[in-house]
């Protein structure tokens, strides 16, 4: 049937047609006849003001006709300023994927839809996903192109203050506070400041380091992204076109000063940020921090975003006997550079990213490495399997493959990662093939789903190989299982066996506990339970707490690789002005719709 469609256009303007139409009258029976039994419907805030996917033609339905009625939406048309509608194959389906945009009483947005044919209605073709994704608010639309700040106020009164002085006036925050207070000014951290600067909400981002980047600048002397430069870029400012395919962490943490500058993003570097208490009646944060030079300062923003990444207190398992070794222990993030242990024997515990890295720069520095597996892990080539995912960003435009990367249903998702993932194995064969011949423990994760899933349900578990699992396969880097050690003595790792492998440096690459622990030790046990689980997916398909209102009123997270917080600070940053303009309550938890 998708074949014999010559006009893809004329397809989806029908569709898009009865669409508006159906909503218009939900009553009347039409949205039925627009979707397979088997589809899905993410809304992302357009509709619901949640961030919600629905399974299923008879729950979508119930939901499109309960928010339709509110929402207003009309305007459904494919937009022509975004890629033309086209054949693809999505989680191994072929269908007609079409952008369109839309209006709502509130707001504009973007969505995409994808029609296949329905065998069982004379292969009609019917929607298999639809995507509604709010772009902006109607009255409060991002200051950008022909709508950029002309600067009157500082350039033409030659008797006030000049751009720099008002610059410092707003960064200094002498006589009033912010309207947002970001916790860490990482990439989730400057992506959420970004937006809401653009947004015209009264934001500062605190982070203890003394130089904005120091996050990334601190971590080991050998570390670089393991995801190509086109899926990374931060909102508003891409990276220049001359910039590597894999950006050093140095060359990163830099451009992170640039940004902040050239954004004008408020920052405070050498600021802890102590804790906090919310008062309900008021609406407000009460927050302590402390600055680099002792002196503390009481703020009371209406909304604080943590942006400290997906947990940000190192794990530190109770090892037995490791109090007992005499040589050097020290947690993943407090590694710096192998060139400090030349000629030196190094046990690294964990077989992560971090762990496989380190492991890898140690012996090639000169030491002696043993990697010790505490569990199975997924190991996937740098090139070009862990690539893979990121394929529709090798062309289009970023925009279009953010909302195409947004549209993906949970399921969906899986069943598309399951795909390359034993696509990967049949490229990585060899290599798998090898660390299985020396005992190394692989896995492939939840119902074969890959690495991204892993991280998306535990933040970690899996490593882009750029050499150390050869290195492993050769035998440079020997290989021990946790379960085999019996303890550890003073001069290394005692095994069960009898033997003894001897260290002088024993590191833990053993990852970061969870953020809800995070959230006990700043605002208590009472947000914790408030909030409950972050990060991994619950019911309702989404990540859980993430991008989105929470169950503690002014209480928002981020976190994510570059791509997954530039996309979830614009539904964040959409969220706050919302409820600072009065389209939102404040004080409700995430499924509950506008008022």
């Amino acid at each position: 049937m998708l074949d014999k469609t010559d006009d893809l256009s004329l397809a989806v303007d029908s569709w898009l047609t009865q669409f508006e139409t159906a909503l218009a009258e939900p009553d009347d029976g039409a949205l039925e006849t627009l979707f397979h039994s088997d589809s899905y419907w993410r809304d992302v805030l357009a509709l619901s003001w949640n961030i919600q996917t629905i399974n299923g033609a008879d729950a979508i339905l119930k939901e499109l006709t309960t928010h339709a009625r509110r929402a207003a939406p009309s305007g459904f048309a494919i937009d022509p300023d975004r890629r033309a509608p086209r054949k693809v194959m999505r989680a191994g389906t072929n269908a007609i994927e079409a952008i369109f945009k839309f209006e709502t009483g509130v707001g504009r947005g973007s969505g995409i839809v994808r029609l296949i044919p329905d065998e069982a209605d004379g292969n009609t073709l019917k929607a298999w996903t639809l995507l509604t994704d709010l772009g902006e608010l109607k009255g409060f639309e991002e200051q950008l192109g022909t709508a950029r700040p002309r600067g009157n106020a500082y350039s033409r009164d030659f008797r006030g203050p000049n751009w720099l002085d008002l610059r410092k006036a707003s960064a200094a925050y002498a006589d009033h506070d912010p309207t947002v207070l970001v916790i860490g000014g990482g990439q989730s951290g400057l992506c959420i400041a970004a937006r809401l600067k653009q947004l015209n909400v009264d934001t500062l981002i605190v982070d203890r380091e003394q130089r904005i980047g120091d996050n990334w600048r601190k971590r080991y002397h050998a570390l670089t992204l393991h995801n190509q430069v086109q899926v990374n870029h931060l909102p508003y400012m891409h990276f220049p076109p001359n910039w590597p395919t894999y950006i050093p962490k140095d060359k990163l943490a830099n451009w992170f000063e640039a940004y902040v500058e050239t954004m004008e993003l408020n920052f405070w570097t050498g600021t802890e940020f102590e804790g906090g208490s919310y008062n309900e009646k008021e609406g407000r944060w009460t927050v302590t921090l402390r600055r680099a030079d002792g002196s503390k300062r009481t703020m009371h923003p209406r909304h604080v975003v943590l942006a400290t990444g997906v947990s940000g207190i190192p794990s530190v398992p109770d090892i037995a006997g490791i109090k007992d070794f005499a040589g050097e222990v020290m947690h993943s993030s407090q590694y710096d550079d192998g060139e400090n242990w030349k000629g030196k024997r190094a046990i690294v515990i964990g077989t992560g990213n971090s762990g496989h890295d380190i492991a890898q720069d140690l012996c090639s520095s000169g030491a002696e490495v043993t990697l010790v597996q505490r569990s199975p892990t997924l190991i996937v080539s740098i090139e070009p399997s862990a690539q893979l995912v990121y394929a529709p960003y090798n062309d289009g435009t970023l925009e279009d493959n953010d909302l195409i990367a947004t549209s993906m249903p949970l399921k969906l998702a899986r069943k598309s990662h399951a795909m390359t993932t034993e696509k990967s194995k049949k490229l990585d064969k060899e290599l798998l093939e090898g660390l299985a011949r020396v005992g190394f423990k692989l896995d492939f994760g939840e119902d074969n789903t890959g690495w991204q899933f892993k991280y998306l349900t535990r933040g970690g578990g899996y490593y882009f190989n750029v050499g150390c699992s050869d290195m492993i396969v050769k035998g440079e880097i020997a290989l021990k299982q946790f379960a085999d050690i019996d303890t550890f003595v003073a001069y290394g790792a005692k095994m069960k066996s009898g033997e003894t492998v001897a260290a002088d440096l024993v590191v833990l690459a053993t990852g970061y506990k969870r953020q809800e622990e995070l959230v006990r030790k700043l605002f208590g046990e009472a947000v914790e339970k408030r909030v409950g689980t972050i990060w991994g997916f619950g019911d309702e398909q989404e990540l859980r707490n993430m991008y989105t209102r929470t169950g503690q009123p002014g209480l928002w997270f981020i976190a994510g690789g570059l791509a997954q917080c530039r996309i979830g600070s614009k539904h964040l940053a959409l969220q706050i002005k919302a409820i600072e303009e009065g389209f939102l309550p404040r004080d409700v938890g995430p499924r509950a719709a506008l008022a």
